[in-house]
């Protein structure tokens, strides 16, 4: 199964949930094929459905916040940060959105290996955590009709300052950490989006379609 990946640059977060939403009515409809949008978002706090989302809000200041229908807590997105949303048909065979989050978690551990930083997951906790006490990575997921949407955000040279803004999914903001601050210098982007999508087509199963290993990740804006 093929899987095209779009790197859309930096997005505003509404209109990247609007081409998600465009996206999962093509795969609905099994037109198209699986894509995996990779991007950046200027600063946004977004708040799921979890019931204490609304509450982990405690000082969004200047900083727009968003309600959407993912599963989840509230999260921030910002520059730094490598988000990936999956627009993903699961096939019979593959319709365990538990098993899928994991999948989701397993391609950023193997990612985050790659620059051999030691990543795991902690039992009761979606995500992924280095040393089981900071947290580097947030997913979150929506589903409609066996097609994916939403997804995970990696904190790749994030200002981590702006978590102090929420809870993040109910946890003090001092559990955030960065692969910058792991690594003590920020990585490349490009790299870590390149290595991020080759993972998830690892672990979801697909072949990636529109990034070669040694290329940069298609940008719409070169379109």
């Amino acid at each position: 199964m093929n899987f095209v990946v779009d790197d859309l640059g930096v997005l505003d977060y509404r209109d990247a949930w609007a081409r998600q939403l465009a996206l999962v009515e093509q795969r609905k409809l099994d037109d198209g094929t699986d894509t995996l949008l990779v991007v950046e978002h200027p600063h946004v706090i977004t708040v799921g459905r979890s019931r204490e989302a609304a509450r982990n809000v405690v000082a969004p200041g200047d900083v727009p916040v968003v309600e959407i229908e993912r599963g989840g807590d509230a999260t921030y997105h910002g520059p730094g940060q490598i988000v990936a949303y999956p627009i993903v048909l699961l096939r019979e065979g593959e319709r365990d959105l538990h098993r899928f989050l994991r999948n989701l978690e397993a391609a950023m551990i193997r990612t985050l290996a790659r620059w051999q930083l030691a990543a795991d997951r902690v039992p009761g906790k979606t995500g992924v955590w280095i040393d089981g006490t900071r947290k580097i990575a947030s997913i979150g997921i929506a589903c409609r009709r066996w097609v994916t949407f939403h997804g995970l955000a990696l904190n790749a040279s994030t200002d981590l300052a702006y978590f102090h803004r929420i809870n993040p999914c109910g946890f003090e903001a001092t559990v955030m950490t960065s692969m910058a601050r792991e690594l003590g210098e920020p990585p490349d982007l490009p790299d870590v989006k390149r290595a991020l999508a080759e993972e998830l087509a690892v672990t979801l199963g697909r072949v990636l379609t529109a990034a070669q290993p040694s290329a940069p990740l298609r940008s719409t804006a070169d379109a």
